[in-house]
């Protein structure tokens, strides 16, 4: 009689050998570089911070007994003025307030420095561009001198936002050059200028626009198609 085939448990067991070592491979980790990418502020744009105070639910309200420092209750009744569409009478009080704020706490403080933003947003609010863009420019170099990087950069987009509804192009023109010539000295700093150069250069070929359509409307030419 044939045997059996023998079967692994009839077989002589295999002598132990130990697998070959492997290093355990490190940790994974997140260069430095996506951290701070994950960490860095959102991007900064035109009238961000006016927009979102005046909006919310509580600006109209006048706190009681003084309470939320001098400008708290003028400020409270502009922004109130501005949620109900008074545009013209909140521009009248803005600008009462800023002078009054300015000789009584000095034209830096930071109390000053919000009530001309709000002061800014207004008049674009009211299409006084001009008058946007100004006060909104020269907030900008002022929160430069104080090394406020993102707070310039803001009054900085502030600015272009007036300036972009300017229609004429030899005012755009004139308008465009003190922009990008502040503009660009942020962006020669560390900061959100300097991250956010996709913007400037959008500034720089508006300015070839208006360029061209300067050139158009001097020569007397049918303007062109943009």
């Amino acid at each position: 009689m044939l045997a059996p085939p023998a079967t692994d448990a009839d077989s002589e067991p295999a002598p132990y050998s130990a697998p070959d070592w492997k290093p355990t491979p490190p940790p994974k980790t997140v260069p430095v570089s996506e951290v701070e990418e994950e960490a860095k502020e959102p991007p900064v744009r035109e009238f961000d911070s006016m927009a979102e105070a005046v909006l919310a639910p509580d600006s109209g309200a006048v706190p009681p007994d003084g309470a939320g420092g001098p400008i708290a209750e003028p400020m409270a009744r502009i922004n109130a003025a501005v949620k109900q569409g008074r545009i013209e009478e909140a521009a009248a009080l803005a600008e009462r307030t800023v002078a009054e704020a300015s000789a009584s706490l000095g034209d830096d403080h930071p109390d000053v420095l919000r009530l001309r933003e709000l002061t800014a947003y207004i008049a674009y609010l009211a299409t006084d561009v001009l008058r946007s863009f100004h006060l909104s420019l020269e907030l900008a170099r002022l929160r430069h001198r104080l090394g406020d990087s993102r707070g310039a950069y803001g009054n900085v987009q502030s600015a272009a936002a007036a300036w972009r509804a300017v229609r004429d192009p030899i005012q755009g023109l004139h308008l465009g050059r003190d922009l990008i010539a502040v503009w660009s000295e942020l962006a020669a700093s560390e900061g959100p200028a300097a991250d956010d150069l996709d913007q400037l250069e959008q500034a720089r070929n508006r300015m070839g626009r208006l360029a061209e359509r300067a050139r158009v409307a001097a020569a007397g030419e049918p303007p062109r198609p943009q």
